[in-house]
């Protein structure tokens, strides 16, 4: 099973997919080395494709730029990993999806097309967090066109769908899931907010929650309940199940990060759910690029299979 091929995964965030306005992680050779070193099955590439492509008709993606996708996919590909491409960050699309819609296809036609031939490792997932004027209704009516676009080059890869209102679990009933076996659903999960994204400065009113620990026993079963409605939700919509992201913001003390990242981990692989973390080198990051080294605690969190919170100070 596909979902099960993707395992274990991180994301590689913030390269790609960069905004401009924040840290940004140079992709390099050696971090898919330590990613397949270090045991970990899949990287999601986040890609902000709309940043990179002809505003007008016929939408082309900008040559240089595909190459630059092309060497992720390739150094993912080549060190035996699951690779998942994305389309990130496309906030037009969710303000304006009536008129961004033929661009979006545009986009996916190209994608499709350029990596047709790629190994079944290589995954797509249709957009990141869809969200505004892309309502759920909406959404799954354009989520069908898209998936149409990429069966007719595509007919058999692995295609990663998710809810409107960013991917939010509770949003998955209202996914309409077309008929087609060659899908897996993601959902984003980043709770409690108040504690994965205290001090995030893109976040209002984030300063307030600064100091906010995790890690008692109604911490821990609130995790349970909001990913054992999930995995209910999977099961009866027979489809597999792959958290894209989660993670807690670098302001979180470390100690409340480790053990949430290690409890949220160890209650998807229960349940059956494949995951990538959010993220390898930058505000989030699991890996130390100033040192070259993993946060250890959050290696340990995310790839030890022992007690995932065994040691971890509560």
């Amino acid at each position: 099973m596909v979902n099960a091929w993707l395992g274990r995964g991180i994301n590689f965030g913030n390269a790609l997919d960069a905004l401009g306005d924040g840290p940004e992680l140079a992709l390099d050779e050696r971090h898919f080395d330590e990613l397949a070193k270090a045991g970990f099955d899949t990287v999601r590439l986040p890609v902000r494709w709309s940043a990179h492509a002809e505003a007008l008709p016929p939408y082309s993606i900008d040559p240089a730029f595909f190459q630059r996708v092309d060497a992720g996919v390739g150094a993912a590909l080549g060190r035996g990993l699951q690779v998942v491409v994305n389309v990130h960050h496309y906030h037009e699309l969710c303000t304006a999806p009536d008129e961004h819609l033929p661009r979006f296809l545009a986009l996916w036609r190209q994608i499709a097309s350029r990596y047709a031939d790629h190994s079944g490792r290589l995954c797509f997932e249709l957009l990141n967090e869809p969200r505004g004027h892309l309502t759920a209704d909406r959404w799954n009516a354009v989520l069908a066109e898209a998936l149409a676009v990429v069966r007719d080059t595509n007919p058999e890869r692995t295609v990663i769908i998710g809810p409107a209102e960013m991917n939010s679990p509770d949003a998955l009933p209202a996914l309409a899931v077309p008929d087609d076996d060659h899908l897996i659903a993601t959902m984003h999960y980043y709770a409690p907010f108040e504690f994965t994204h205290q001090g995030a400065g893109w976040v209002p009113g984030a300063e307030r929650w600064l100091g906010r620990t995790w890690g008692d026993t109604a911490d821990e079963n609130a995790v349970r309940d909001d990913l054992a409605k999930v995995a209910a939700w999977g099961r009866k919509q027979r489809l597999p199940l792959f958290i894209g992201e989660f993670g807690a913001f670098s302001e979180a003390d470390m100690s409340s990060r480790a053990r949430w990242t290690a409890f949220v981990r160890a209650e998807a692989e229960r349940l059956g759910m494949s995951w990538a973390y959010w993220e390898f080198g930058t505000d989030f990051g699991a890996f130390d690029l100033e040192l070259a080294a993993w946060r250890e605690p959050l290696r340990q969190a995310l790839l030890d299979d022992r007690d995932p919170t065994a040691g971890i100070p509560r």
